[in-house]
This record gives structure tokens, sequence and C-alpha cells, in this order.
């Protein structure tokens, strides 16, 4: 079923990471609507089980996510993005690093997850973001459902596991980004 619904769409030939060595993690979540909702993660077969953790964590907390599924086929960026108002949570998809087209996405290997793209944005170093949907959510001492800020639930949980949060990097910020390696 995986290779099925992967191939074409995140995985190709010539992704670094077998199809074999990837694991669908369902998890339950809670929507910004306060109902329950489940949804897949395809990660790495080597974090799966701490994946899984996180999620387990997050949903007791009852920290609130837009939407958890599997990302549409990358294409390299268009004009049009700046209008998208897409908050889908995600992790495998085979793809070049944002802002570095000459190297891959953690995402390419499923060590990374986005969470809640819309309310934790990637700024650039020009302190810009990729949606103009985004741009309330610059202002990181708001506090909205799904945001995720210093010493939370989420950062908690995901650092439990290991993983560094991109909202700390220095040179541009991703709030949304979450990886085993912290790049």
């Amino acid at each position: 079923m995986l290779r099925a619904e992967l191939t074409g769409r995140n995985w190709h030939p010539g992704c670094p990471v077998p199809i074999d060595d990837l694991r669908v993690v369902r998890v339950s979540y809670w929507t910004f609507d306060r109902e329950v909702a489940n949804g897949p993660l395809v990660v790495n077969a080597t974090v799966a089980r701490d994946v899984l953790s996180v999620f387990h964590r997050l949903f007791r907390a009852r920290f609130p996510i837009h939407r958890i599924g599997l990302p549409p086929r990358y294409r390299p960026p268009r004009r049009s993005d700046w209008y998208s108002t897409r908050d889908l949570t995600s992790a495998f998809n085979c793809r070049p690093a944002t802002g570095n087209p000459g190297s891959l996405s953690q995402h390419s290997y499923g060590w990374a997850i986005d969470v809640n793209p819309l309310e934790n944005p990637y700024v650039g170093p020009d302190g810009k973001v990729l949606r103009r949907a985004a741009k309330p959510f610059l202002d990181r001492t708001r506090r909205v459902p799904g945001m995720i800020h210093p010493g939370d639930v989420v950062i908690r949980s995901f650092a439990a596991i290991g993983w560094s949060w991109g909202g700390d990097w220095h040179t541009l910020k991703d709030y949304m980004h979450f990886s085993l390696t912290g790049r």
C-alpha cells in the first residue's frame, strides 16, 4: 500500500531512502474545531516509534493540529504559492531543501516533520514569509491555537526524542520544522 501511495507522488527512484525503509505512522490529533481526527505521517522506519510517542504526547496535551496527511507531489515554487492557505502537517517528501535547491530536505530521508505550517511559517533571512496567509504569524508573541513557542509541549515532545526545532535557527526561522539531524 505504501509503495502504491507514494510512488510518483512523494517517492521516486533516486530518493536517498529506499521506500522499504519508510513506515506509515497513523496518529490521532485534536483539530482546530476541537474534534478528534486521524492522519498518516510517513517517516523513516528508524524513527517511527519515537514519532508516535511525540504525537501521543501532543494528543494528551490537546495541542491543536489543522490537518495531518500526505503532502502533495513536489513541484518547484510558483508565484501563485503566495496565495496558498494550505495548512498540512506532514513528514516524508523527497524534495530539495527550501531555499537551497542544491541539497535535499531532511524530509527526503523521513527525518523531518512540519507542524501547522501556516501558524508556524518559514521566515527567510530577509524576514519574509513564503505565503501571504502566514504574515500574521510573524508576530511570535501571539498566542493562537496551533502556534509553537519555545518551551511548549511541542518543543519538549520533540526534544525528548532528540529532535531539533527550526525556530532555533539563526540565519532563518522555520517554525514548523522539526528534524532528527537539526537541519
